[in-house]
């Protein structure tokens, strides 16, 4: 089993940033995929970004690309979000993920997932 906690969310103005992180325990960090979804309220979950075990590449979706980065530190089992020029768009509970498979883009390829954290973006 894997244990995921999220950290980090909370209120912040239209254009500011936020950092989530998500602290990790249960099986060896460095052998998983890590990602994060969100979902808003009356929508559906939908990914936001992953970032690979190995070599750590990344990808995000077209709707964050270029403003949120995902990142990882094996030595504190923890991966991060760093959010930027946020929009009330972003308004979601954001979930940290966790995968063995190499590519975690799809909801049903999500082996783990944390509680969730709530991300607020006011106009």
């Amino acid at each position: 089993q894997v244990q995921l906690v999220e950290s980090g969310g909370g209120l912040v103005q239209a254009g500011g940033s936020l950092r989530l992180s998500c602290a990790t325990s249960g099986r060896t960090f460095s052998t998983l995929t890590m990602g994060w979804f969100r979902q808003a309220p009356g929508k559906e979950r939908e990914f936001v970004a992953t970032i690979r075990w190995g070599g750590g590449m990344a990808d995000y979706a077209d709707s964050v690309k270029g403003r949120f980065t995902i990142s990882r530190d094996n030595t504190k089992n923890t991966v991060y979000l760093e959010m930027n020029s946020l929009k009330p768009e972003d308004t979601a509970v954001y979930y940290c993920t966790a995968g063995v498979r190499w590519n975690i883009r799809a909801t049903t390829a999500v082996d783990y997932w944390g509680q969730g954290t709530q991300v607020t973006v006011s106009s």
